[in-house]
């Protein structure tokens, strides 16, 4: 396995922007989540919502498509945020990274 830094973690899967990826992350509950999510899906959006009340970028957020919620359909929305402060691994393109 390779080890990133979290700036490198979150360039990398912003570079593979259609990429599926699997990351291992810490939520804000304190339990541990694995995630397999993709960048840039607009699957399920709604035309006239209403803008986010702020920036997820400022709080090292990445709004992500969850693909295992999004074939179980038992929440109204797939899309879920991935806090890179809490970044514990992420495989991506065949190659497994653990995040310092």
């Amino acid at each position: 396995m390779k080890t990133l830094s979290k700036e490198e973690a979150k360039e990398l899967i912003k570079e593979n922007k259609s990429t599926i990826f699997s990351a291992t992350f810490i939520k804000k509950d304190g339990t541990n989540r694995l995630i397999l999510a993709r960048l840039g899906v607009r699957k399920g959006l709604k035309e006239n919502a209403k803008p986010r009340p702020y920036d997820p970028s400022k709080y090292n957020l990445l709004c992500v498509y969850d693909m295992q919620q999004a074939k179980q359909q038992q929440t109204p929305s797939p899309y879920r945020m991935i806090n890179l402060n809490t970044l514990l691994t992420l495989n991506i393109n065949k190659t497994k990274y653990i995040i310092k």
